[in-house]
């Protein structure tokens, strides 16, 4: 080893003893890699194309600290392709392009492939992502990219059928645990050298309150040992209340605009549709605790209650739209109680999505049939000249008749008997549909005295 590569060496090691422990603590080899077997399991796919350094362009999606860049670092370590890695917060187009000129030379010149690692992809806008389009098609480079995003929403639908997309999932409290373990204990890459000593509970506490996020537990570790004075014994004791002190609050998986805040409002609303109010009131508190507006909660419990609710319970809507102005004059904290108010009336309602569907089979029909002629009795009969083109002639007007009902041509004459709006047996909607039922029944009966028919 010469002079300079043995400088580099001292460097680089240097470096490595004082990164975080988070970093330090980051496997090598597929071996080392803890948690993610659906992914990285030894019979799946990802781990077969690893060993046989076969990769084809493939994109890592889950939340922060579940392994995304650990795995692209796994797979520097093992393929025999050349490595590069950038961060698509800072790296622009000029990056990009450096890259694809020594994946040529590399290709070109030894056969060499090129791996190149983007993290945080999705920050990349439309333009960028399609200057990778044809070098990722042509094999000059394999792309590896690393989101936290729903790739579907922010990944161009051209370079997603060029990837295989692989999910990560938050990391189970067991795999935190083994972690932690390696943590406090390896001397090699861990806090061994500190001799600490974690109580269970601390440990146990730890990995409840990362959510799943290694580098949050790890940090937490990191912190504990730092700080924390040596006993009588001459060790370092990590109890649980020096847990509590470096983890305070529970990592929220929440981005208000990101995929996560779409799973938790879809989970909120489908509990309110599903009448679950114990599960409404939770989901609704995952976004209350993640700071999410509150105008936005309420927007959605009144979508709820007309969509979901409608006329089985009519007073459902009143609710909802009263919370939501009080929630907004009021605001947090008391807003919380508000809007908990209407979130569980609404799962508690009769259900009915009957007006909801009236709307959208009545907007299909109107796609598909156009403007058609309005009956001319019903047309505006109120300006000059209107009665000589027969407008409102023969109208009927509904209060002159009893109960203030009498069938007539309302719908255009295409459309004659077409129903929209099914009242459901639920709630009040039973009694709209007697009464409808009613009115129907008592005019057809009046019809048939007078022998009259419908004009």
């Amino acid at each position: 080893m010469d002079n300079l590569n043995i400088f580099d060496y001292m460097r680089n090691t240097k470096m490595e003893k004082e990164s975080p422990l988070a970093a330090r603590m980051r496997p090598k080899t597929l071996d080392e890699v803890v948690g993610q077997e659906h992914v990285i399991g030894k019979d799946k796919l990802l781990y077969r194309a690893i060993l046989a350094d076969k990769l084809s362009s493939i994109i890592f999606y889950g939340p922060p600290g579940t392994g995304k860049t650990t795995l692209a670092k796994v797979i520097a370590n093992t393929t025999s392709a050349t490595f590069t890695q950038i961060n698509a917060t800072v790296a622009g187009k000029k990056d990009m392009e450096e890259v694809v000129e020594k994946a040529k030379q590399e290709q070109g010149m030894y056969g060499r492939r090129t791996i190149l690692f983007i993290d945080e992809i999705h920050r990349f806008n439309k333009g960028q992502q399609d200057y990778l389009l044809p070098f990722v098609e042509d094999g000059t480079i394999i792309l590896i990219g690393a989101t936290t995003e729903n790739p579907y929403f922010e990944v161009n639908g051209a370079l997603l059928s060029r990837s295989i997309i692989f999910e990560l999932k938050p990391l189970s409290r067991e795999n935190v645990e083994t972690l932690i373990d390696k943590a406090v204990y390896d001397r090699e890459k861990g806090m061994g050298a500190y001799d600490a000593v974690m109580d269970e509970d601390a440990r146990e506490f730890l990995a409840d309150l990362s959510g799943g996020d290694a580098r949050h537990a790890l940090n937490a570790v990191e912190l504990g040992i730092m700080t924390t004075p040596r006993s009588q014994d001459g060790k370092i004791h990590f109890t649980l209340a020096v847990a509590q002190e470096c983890i305070q609050k529970r990592v929220m998986r929440y981005d208000k605009n990101g995929d996560n805040h779409y799973d938790v409002i879809s989970a909120f609303i489908k509990s309110m549709r599903g009448s679950d109010p114990d599960a409404a009131v939770y989901y609704l508190a995952r976004m209350l605790s993640a700071g999410e507006d509150v105008k936005f909660i309420a927007r959605r419990i009144m979508i709820c209650a007309s969509e979901d609710v409608g006329n089985a319970d009519p007073q459902a809507l009143n609710v909802a739209v009263s919370a939501s102005l009080a929630a907004e004059r009021i605001g947090m904290p008391e807003a919380q109680i508000i809007l908990a108010h209407a979130a569980t009336y609404v799962a508690c309602a009769p259900k009915s999505n009957a007006a909801c569907n009236s709307i959208f089979a009545a907007m299909q029909e109107v796609e598909r049939t156009g403007n058609l002629p309005i009956p001319t009795h019903l047309q505006d009969a109120h300006y000059k000249g209107a009665a000589k083109l027969g407008h409102g002639t023969g109208y009927k007007y509904a209060h002159d008749y009893p109960n203030h009902y009498v069938e007539q041509q309302y719908l255009p004459y295409e459309l004659n008997g077409k129903e929209f709006y099914s009242p459901t047996g639920n709630g009040y909607e039973v009694k709209i549909k007697e009464h409808m039922a009613k009115l129907k029944r008592e005019a057809a009966g009046e019809q048939k005295k007078k022998g009259t028919t419908l004009e």
